[in-house]
């Protein structure tokens, strides 16, 4: 599959690597080529190629944007024509939101003409995501948004990363839910001092 990701920093630059890694064919879409956070992902994997976010994106079949939610309508201005693309929204308006929206989906919702938004890889940290091995449990990834398609290919490339199961919060109306859920995760691993290498995972009893 080919994925543009939006995004060279911590989250962006675990999951290049580790889809990388399954065979996909990954573009960091960049407005600095040269940056050290693009170096940094690009120097451990020659098979990682950098493009302009325009460029980046007109290749993708999916977009992963992991960037500053206030650089969100920026970075919507340079994806072009994203009708039939998937756009994974990796992004958390926590600390900070998309100017005029209460998050980056309703903005990358807004803002694009994609048909096909999807919220997902926010709900943990980047730690995890570059290895999502405890042991010998594989933990769990979450998603959420109204788009079948969407949903099928983030959940297809959680397991891609590495991740056990993709469980899938519900539609659009969700979305505001599983941010509340990486809240959750953040004020465990850094306000209340856990660490950053704990991680969520559905258990099921067998009847």
């Amino acid at each position: 599959m080919k994925i543009a990701i939006i995004g060279a920093g911590n989250v962006g630059g675990a999951l290049a690597l580790g889809w990388v890694k399954s065979g996909h064919e990954i573009t960091i879409g960049a407005r600095d080529m040269n940056s050290d956070k693009v170096t940094q992902v690009t120097s451990q994997s020659s098979s990682i190629k950098v493009k302009s976010i325009d460029v980046a994106s007109k290749e993708a079949e999916v977009i992963l944007i992991a960037a500053s939610p206030t650089a969100v309508g920026e970075i919507a201005k340079q994806l072009g024509d994203v009708t039939d693309k998937v756009i994974i929204d990796a992004m958390n308006s926590i600390s900070s939101k998309p100017a005029g929206f209460n998050n980056t989906f309703e903005a990358l919702q807004s803002l694009t003409n994609c048909k096909n938004v999807v919220k997902c890889f926010n709900s943990t940290g980047f730690e995890n995501m570059a290895d999502p091995i405890y042991g010998n449990i594989s933990i769990d990834m979450f998603m959420a948004g109204s788009s079948l398609k969407a949903k099928q290919i983030a959940s297809q490339l959680s397991k891609d990363a590495g991740f056990a199961e993709c469980y899938d919060f519900g539609g659009d109306d969700k979305v505001a839910l599983l941010e509340q859920f990486a809240l959750a995760w953040i004020n465990l691993a850094i306000f209340q001092k856990q660490g950053r290498n704990i991680a969520f995972k559905v258990l099921k009893k067998s009847l």
